[in-house]
C-alpha cells in the first residue's frame, strides 16, 4: 500500500526537496501535494520542478474554513511535513490527524522554542546564550508551537567565534541529513 505525505511550507523548500529526493525511489510512498501560505515562497518552484502538486492558501481559508482539512482527507493523506511552515496548526486539523502531523525545528526543545523562535531568530538566541551545541528537534503536531512529543534529535557544536549564520549552516546540514531518514521511517511504520 502507497504512503501519501503532505508537505507544507513557507520558504525556499530545501527541506521539502531532501525530503522528495530521498523518496523518490521508494515505491510505497509518495509526496501526493506541497502546501503553502506563501505565493512567493521559493518551495512552488521546487515543486513544480519534482513534479508535485501545489495548494496555495491564505490565512482565512486555513483558520476559517474546513477547506484544507477536506483536501488532505479527500487526498486520504497519512503524514502531514511540516517544512519551514510557519503558521500555528488549528486544533481542528491537529485533531483530524492525531500523531500524524510532524514538523522539524532548528533547535534542541524544549530551548528556543515557542512563538517566533524561528529560522535566524533561534539561531541568534542560541548564540547569544552562549550554548555550546544547538541542533534539531523532529516532533508530533499539537495545538502549541513546538511543545509536541520529540521524536528525534541531532546536535553539533557551536563554538565561541560562531556567528548565527555558521549555527544556521551547521543546523540545515543536519535537517537535510536526518528529516527525510526519520520521515521514510515513521511512513514505514504506518
Amino acid at each position: 500500500m502507497t504512503r501519501r505525505i503532505a508537505i507544507f511550507a513557507s520558504g525556499s523548500g530545501s527541506n521539502a526537496e531532501k525530503i522528495a529526493e530521498h523518496l523518490t525511489n521508494s515505491t510505497d510512498v509518495e509526496i501526493t501535494l506541497i502546501l503553502s501560505n506563501s505565493p512567493k515562497a521559493g518551495v512552488i518552484d521546487r515543486a513544480r520542478r519534482l513534479h508535485i502538486p501545489v495548494l496555495l492558501f491564505d490565512r482565512t481559508t486555513f483558520y476559517e474554513s474546513s477547506r484544507v482539512i477536506r483536501l488532505l482527507q479527500e487526498q486520504q493523506i497519512d503524514l502531514i511535513v511540516l517544512a519551514g511552515f510557519m503558521w500555528l496548526m488549528p486544533s481542528e486539523l491537529v485533531q483530524a490527524f492525531p500523531n500524524r502531523i510532524i514538523n522539524i525545528h532548528p533547535a534542541l526543545l524544549p530551548k528556543f522554542g515557542g512563538k517566533g523562535m524561528y529560522g535566524h531568530f533561534v539561531h541568534e538566541a542560541v548564540v547569544a546564550a552562549g550554548e555550546t551545541e544547538s541542533g534539531i528537534t523532529i516532533h508530533y503536531v499539537n495545538e502549541r508551537y513546538d511543545e509536541g512529543q520529540v521524536i528525534f534529535q541531532a546536535r553539533c557544536p557551536v563554538t565561541p567565534t560562531d556567528s548565527p549564520e555558521d549555527v544556521a549552516r551547521n543546523v540545515q546540514k543536519l535537517e537535510h541529513e536526518h528529516y527525510p531518514r526519520v520521515i521514510a521511517d515513521l511512513v514505514a511504520a504506518l
